[in-house]
C-alpha cells in the first residue's frame, strides 16, 4: 500500500492546531507527562512508549523525557485521591500530557459517581483545555459499520470542553432524594474560542470527502433551547470572519441521522460538550470502533492526548487490548508539538507513526481481536514499530 507522506497533516486527519501566536523555539528534549491510568491503560501505554522511543532513533533531533506518573482510579483506591497535586504540577510543567485509559467501575466516590470524571475535569480545568478534537477517519483495510463509504470518512468532531452540561460537574443539586438538577452553561467567550478553533482547523484540512469543500458544521438544538440558540448565534458571528470556509448548522438529532447515512459529507463539526461526548463515540463506531479513536484536548498553553476508549477492566492483563488509539493519540501529540514549535522533526515523526498504524491496518495480518485478528497488544505494537523506518 502506498501511503501519503503527509498523512498526519491537518489536511488529512484533523490533528489539533496550536493557539494563535503561540509558536516558539522547540526545546532540546520534550518533557511528556505520561499517565498510564487503569485497566488496560498500563499495557497500551508501554507499547505507545516503545513506539515513541523508536521513532526518536529514526528521526534526527527528536528527544523525549517520558515522565511516568500514577493517577486514576487505582491510585484513588490506594491513596484516596485520583489526581495528586504533584502529578498535576508535573502535567502543568510538561510540554504535553499523554494520558491512557482511566477509570474503574467499582471505584466510586461517596455520592456514587466514578472518580474518572473528577480527574478528567480537574485536568481540563487546571490546564484550561477548552477544545477537544476527535478525528474520525476510515483507514484502508478497516470495515465500516455503514454502507455508504464510497467517498471515504474523514472528519473531526470538536467539542467545547469546559462548559455546556459538563460545567455542572460537582455543581448540580439533589434535594431529599426526590429532585436532581444540573445546569447547562454557554458563554460567548467559551463558545467563540472553540468555534474559532474549529474554523482554523478546517482551514488546514483538505475539506470533506464528498467534494473537498471546507465546511464547519454547528451541531445544536437551537430550535428548542435558548442556550443552544445562543451557541448558534455566536457560531454564526465567528463564521462571518472566515470567508474561505463554509458554515452550516444542523440539529443534533439530524446530525446523528446524517452521520450514518452520509458520513463523507462532514468535514469539521463543532458543538457543546455533552453532544460532543455522544457524537464522537458514534463517529468512532463508523470507522472501526473506539480502538481506533484518538483524541486531543487543547488549550492556549497546554495539550493532553488520550484514546477515546475506556479502561476495559475485563481485558486488563490479557495482552489483547488494541493499542492503536493511544498510538494515534501520540501521533496527534507529535503533530501538535511540531505545529506549536515549528519543529520539522516532530512533524516528520507524527507522519511516520500514523503511517505505521495505517500500514498495519491495510495489511491486516497483525490485528487485535476487536478488529478481527488474533494478535496480542505487544505484537501489534512491534508490527507498528517495524513499519516505522
Amino acid at each position: 500500500m502506498k501511503l501519503k507522506p503527509d498523512a498526519i497533516d491537518l489536511g488529512h486527519n484533523g490533528s489539533p492546531v496550536s493557539a494563535p501566536d503561540q509558536r516558539r523555539s522547540p526545546p532540546t528534549t520534550y518533557r511528556i507527562a505520561v499517565l498510564p491510568g487503569d485497566g488496560i491503560g498500563p499495557e497500551i501505554t508501554d507499547v505507545a512508549m516503545q513506539v515513541l522511543e523508536h521513532v526518536t532513533t529514526v528521526v534526527d533531533g527528536l528527544r523525549f523525557d517520558l515522565m511516568l506518573r500514577s493517577a486514576g482510579a487505582s491510585h484513588y483506591r490506594k491513596n484516596g485521591v485520583a489526581l495528586p497535586d504533584g502529578v498535576l504540577a508535573d502535567c502543568l510543567a510538561a510540554d504535553a500530557v499523554l494520558l491512557s485509559a482511566i477509570g474503574l467501575p467499582d471505584v466510586r466516590r461517596k455520592d456514587g459517581t466514578e472518580v474518572q470524571p473528577e480527574m478528567m475535569v480537574g485536568l481540563r480545568r487546571a490546564l484550561n483545555l477548552y477544545a477537544a478534537a476527535r478525528p474520525v477517519r476510515l483507514y484502508p483495510g478497516v470495515e465500516s459499520e455503514v454502507r455508504n463509504t464510497v467517498h471515504g470518512i474523514d472528519m473531526v468532531i470538536v467539542r467545547e470542553n469546559l462548559e455546556g452540561l459538563f460545567a455542572s460537574f460537582d455543581g448540580g443539586t439533589q434535594v431529599d432524594g426526590e429532585v436532581a438538577t444540573d445546569t447547562i452553561v454557554i458563554t460567548r467567550a467559551g463558545t467563540r474560542r472553540v468555534v474559532d478553533f474549529a474554523f482554523r482547523l478546517a482551514q488546514k484540512r483538505l475539506g470533506r470527502p464528498t467534494d473537498r469543500r471546507r465546511v464547519v458544521t454547528c451541531v445544536d438544538k437551537a430550535n428548542v433551547f435558548r442556550s443552544f440558540a445562543f451557541f448558534r448565534k455566536v457560531f454564526t458571528d465567528v463564521a462571518a470572519e472566515y470567508e474561505d470556509v463554509e458554515a452550516e448548522t444542523m440539529y443534533v438529532d439530524a446530525a446523528c441521522l446524517h452521520l450514518i447515512q452520509n458520513p463523507g459529507a462532514f468535514d469539521v463539526l463543532v458543538m457543546e460538550n455533552q453532544f460532543g461526548d455522544i457524537l464522537s463515540d458514534l463517529g468512532a463506531a463508523l470507522v472501526g470502533g473506539l480502538g481506533l479513536g484518538p483524541s486531543a484536548e487543547i488549550g492556549d498553553n497546554h495539550a493532553l492526548f488520550q484514546p477515546a476508549h475506556g479502561s476495559a477492566p475485563p481485558l486488563a492483563g490479557r495482552n489483547i487490548a488494541n493499542p492503536m488509539a493511544l498510538i494515534l493519540s501520540a501521533a496527534m501529540m507529535l503533530d501538535w508539538l511540531g505545529d506549536r514549535y515549528g519543529d520539522r522533526s516532530a512533524l516528520k515523526a507524527a507522519t511516520l507513526v500514523e503511517n505505521g498504524v495505517a500500514k498495519v491496518l491495510a495489511e491486516g495480518d497483525v490485528l487485535t481481536p476487536d478488529l478481527g485478528g488474533r494478535a496480542t497488544t505487544k505484537e501489534v505494537g512491534q508490527e507498528i514499530i517495524n513499519c516505522i523506518c
